[in-house]
């Protein structure tokens, strides 16, 4: 079994413990079952499209299909991938998405037609396609997708065989030891380079997991204490609003962080907005995807926004 990540130490004497932020970022999302029937299948809206999309990509592909109630073209091929996904009993999912009543996540996946399905992996959109396919095509289709991902999701469940000790690489092991005794340059440094290096799977996702976090905690660290105050007293300061944004996170508040970008989002407009935007994701990223506050925060950010 791979070795759990300590906790993240305090920047400095005084300042916020992010243990509980780390151990949030990093948990993996829980294992979805079959529903009735043996298909791994799920019908997905806003709410439900960052646990059952992008946290399920961390375990296995999830192949996304857009389609529509008035396009027979989208229960077709909805038939076939349903088909499929159940004689592959859980090596991928499929996410079914109404477009007429989500239009939202149409936007999100770019789609301008329908059918369209996306596959998605650890997160991120890896391959897509628009219109009818025929079974044997869409057969190969998935299976070169299984063969792109093997061994690269960082949740991706054990195998039969059980738990497996793995060899830990010692570029990884001094990573750790330097974020562990608050080296947070060294650490960082350390991890950036076993990401430029090409490393994948579960060593690229608690990579990319602590970069993100360190550079969150020495910026937010560096944030004067009256930042919050600051902020409320000057709603429409964009360099306030983030700067209390960092604090409410770093005091394990991101409820109140989120709906304070949110609000800058909606008061700002062209590159003051993409930079509250772009904040703003870059905050919802110190998060596993799955978290309430986080859901909460992009729905309200996409209501924000369109």
């Amino acid at each position: 079994m791979t070795r759990p990540r300590p906790a993240m130490a305090a920047a400095m004497s005084g300042a916020v413990d992010l243990s509980a932020l780390k151990q949030r970022a990093q948990e993996p999302a829980a294992p979805r079952e079959p529903s009735a029937g043996g298909e791994w299948t799920v019908d997905v809206t806003e709410a439900n499209l960052e646990t059952e999309v992008l946290a399920q990509s961390n375990r296995v592909p999830v192949v996304v299909l857009l389609g529509s109630p008035r396009s027979e073209a989208s229960a077709a091929l909805a038939a076939t991938l349903g088909d499929l996904v159940a004689e592959d009993r859980g090596k991928w999912s499929l996410a079914r998405v109404n477009v007429d009543t989500s239009p939202q996540i149409a936007q999100v996946f770019g789609v301008q037609a329908v059918p369209t399905v996306v596959a998605v992996a650890a997160g991120r959109p890896i391959t897509s396609f628009a219109g009818p396919q025929p079974a044997d095509q869409l057969r190969r289709w998935i299976d070169s997708i299984l063969d792109a991902v093997a061994g690269k999701l960082p949740d991706a469940p054990e195998s039969e065989d059980g738990d497996v000790e793995e060899a830990v690489d010692p570029a990884l092991v001094a990573a750790r030891d330097a974020l562990d005794a608050g080296d947070f340059e060294a650490a960082s440094a350390a991890y950036q380079a076993l990401l430029d290096g090409g490393a994948t799977g579960a060593v690229a996702a608690e990579a990319t997991a602590s970069v993100r976090q360190i550079a969150f905690l020495v910026r937010a660290t560096a944030q004067r204490q009256d930042a919050v105050q600051v902020a409320d007293a000057a709603p429409r300061d964009i360099d306030a609003g983030l700067a209390a944004a960092d604090v409410e996170v770093l005091s394990q508040q991101p409820d109140s962080a989120f709906d304070r970008l949110v609000a800058l989002v909606r008061v700002t407009s062209d590159d003051d907005r993409a930079t509250v935007r772009a904040r703003l994701l870059e905050l919802f990223e110190l998060f596993d995807p799955a978290d309430p506050a986080v859901i909460a925060g992009r729905r309200k950010l996409a209501n924000a926004l369109f």
